[in-house]
Formats: structure tokens, C-alpha cells, sequence
């Protein structure tokens, strides 16, 4: 039986993710997963490919605030803007995002731990940013500030695959799923067409590409070859090194670890 076994979700894109045993799926992916995100003063989105020094920011949501956190310096609560004037953002091919920006405060906390002056900003509720055509099931699907589609599933099995292979063993926030399961073989994800979990469908779209973040050591922040190095030798199709399926929630609901992944298609 495939259950799901891992749920995560990331407040602000590019910082760490938080595990949690139950959540609310939406059309934009599981509740509060890149609703936000750090970007240059011109609005152009930044990851760790950029800044590495991101993968130690520690966003922790409550109720309607968040703290900021990383490794001795002094944490940072402001209230979340939601509403307020639009100011548009870029990332990757979508020009002109809806964005809120969430004041001086948490971006002088950002700009002094990053060394370069940034800023925080949050999804505008009344945009949607959506998806490719190309591989959108309805016009409604979209995404908040994640690379391209709402949530990404893979399984513990593909993981364990590719440990076998490497001289070391990498954890799965090398890879920064929302959605893992177990219970099936190594890289049975790849021909789901769709999956029903707790009567919510989700349909898997298309394989993710690597890139260097997974390369990041999200404690040390050191670099390796790893994983790309092995997985070019036996994951790479048009498009790059795969691992990993890109989904779009078709409904909305609650999940928890440990439900039933049922394979609808």
C-alpha cells in the first residue's frame, strides 16, 4: 500500500521548510507553502542559487505573523501584509507579479544576514500566477512564488535509489518536496498520471529538473558534486536531470500523514 509519509511546507521560497503531519491543500499548493519571497530591490526573485545563506533562514509562522531566524543572529516577528498596494515581481518567465511588500523591517533583517539589500514580499490574493498551458489541466491552475507548479511528490523509494548509488547518504530537503510517500518502487512516481489522496485528486504533470541547489548542504552550506554528478548517469532526459514530479492540485481539502495515495491513473 503507497501512503503518504511526509508533508512540508516553505514559508518564504528558498528558506527552510517545515514538516508537518497535517495539511490544508489548496488550488495554489499546501496552505502557506511560497506565499512569500525574498527579491532585489528591482523585484527579481532570489533563491540559493544566488545566495546560498538563505537555506539558514528559518521562517516560523503563527497565526498571522512570522519569525525570522539564523544561526546567531537576533530573530525578527512582524505581522504578514496581505493587503496593501501591488507592487509587481518577477520570477523566472513571469514578468509582473502581483506582490505585497512586506515593509522595511524585515528587509533590513534580510538585507544585513544575505549582504545585499533585498526585500520581502507576499502573494497579492487577488493575483494568480498561472501556470504553463502547456501543461495546466484548466485554466484555474496556479501557483504561488514556487519554481513553476504548486507541489512537488516524490518517494522515499527514489531517494533510497539514489543513496545507493552516492558514497554518502543525502536527506530529502536536498530536494524540498511538499509531498513524499512510501510503499512503492524507486521512481514509480514518474508514470502517475494522477493520484487521490483523503478524496483529493492530484495530477502529476511533469518531472522536475535539477539544478545546483541540490548541490547545497542545507546546514553547512558547503558544495558537492552530489547529487547531480550520479543522477545525470541514469535520470537525465530532454530537459536535464529529473527527480521528482511536478502537481497540481485538482480540489481542495485537508491531508495528513499517513493516508492512502491511491494511483487513480
Amino acid at each position: 500500500m503507497i501512503e503518504l509519509s511526509n508533508l512540508t511546507y516553505y514559508p518564504i521560497k528558498a528558506c527552510r521548510g517545515f514538516d508537518v503531519t497535517e495539511s490544508r491543500v489548496e488550488r495554489m499548493g499546501l496552505a502557506n507553502d511560497r506565499r512569500m519571497m525574498v527579491v532585489t530591490p528591482k523585484g527579481e526573485f532570489v533563491t540559493q542559487r544566488e545566495n546560498a545563506s538563505l537555506a539558514l533562514i528559518t521562517p516560523t509562522l503563527k497565526g498571522g505573523s512570522v519569525t525570522l531566524s539564523a544561526p546567531k543572529f537576533n530573530s525578527l516577528q512582524f505581522e504578514i501584509r496581505k493587503a496593501g498596494p501591488s507592487t509587481p515581481v518577477n520570477i523566472w518567465k513571469s514578468t509582473d507579479v502581483g506582490a505585497i511588500d512586506q515593509g522595511d523591517e524585515p528587509a533590513n533583517w534580510l538585507s544585513e544576514w544575505l549582504g545585499n539589500p533585498v526585500r520581502l514580499v507576499h502573494v497579492d490574493p487577488h493575483f494568480k500566477r498561472k501556470l504553463n498551458p502547456d501543461y495546466a489541466v484548466s485554466d484555474e491552475d496556479h501557483t504561488g512564488f514556487a519554481d513553476g507548479y504548486p507541489i512537488l511528490v516524490i518517494s522515499e523509494e527514489s531517494l533510497s535509489d539514489l543513496n545507493s548509488r552516492l558514497d554518502f547518504k543525502l536527506p530529502m530537503d536536498r530536494f524540498r518536496p511538499n509531498m513524499v510517500v512510501k510503499g512503492c518502487q524507486p521512481f514509480a512516481e514518474d508514470a502517475w498520471k494522477r493520484i487521490r489522496i483523503g478524496g483529493i485528486e492530484i495530477a502529476l504533470v511533469k518531472p522536475c529538473p535539477r539544478c545546483v541547489v541540490t548541490m547545497i548542504d542545507k546546514d553547512t552550506l558547503e558544495k558537492n558534486k552530489e547529487p547531480l554528478k550520479t543522477l545525470s548517469k541514469y535520470r537525465m532526459q530532454e530537459g536535464g536531470v529529473m527527480f521528482g514530479m511536478n502537481a497540481i492540485p485538482l480540489g481542495e481539502g485537508n491531508i495528513k500523514i499517513g493516508m492512502n495515495v491511491e494511483v487513480v491513473e
